[in-house]
């Protein structure tokens, strides 16, 4: 959306520094994203929340599984992360 609002005119400050952040650090592109939350949230226990989470950062490993869902107040088994896991690496 920055993009093509740069297009027409200038960029504020912050979304100068917004626009350089997402390009830097986005991993799919937007229409992969949102494939990849909704494939995510048909995994029971996860949200909306946790399924945008996970697809922004892409974990890679378990432990980062573990990492991302620490504070909550249930634990995932090891199945479940590799449920996790694996669809994320098919949306890759």
């Amino acid at each position: 959306m920055l993009e093509k609002e740069q297009n027409g005119r200038e960029l504020n400050t912050e979304q100068n520094y917004a626009l350089t952040h997402a390009l830097k650090f986005a991993k799919l592109d937007a229409k992969s994203s949102r494939k990849l939350v909704e494939e995510l949230q048909k995994i029971e226990p996860l949200s909306e929340l946790h399924a945008c989470k996970l697809a922004d950062i892409m974990p890679k490993y378990p432990d980062e599984v573990r990492t991302i869902f620490a504070k909550e107040r249930f634990v995932l088994d090891a199945p479940l992360i590799e449920q996790i896991l694996e669809t994320i690496r098919k949306s890759e």
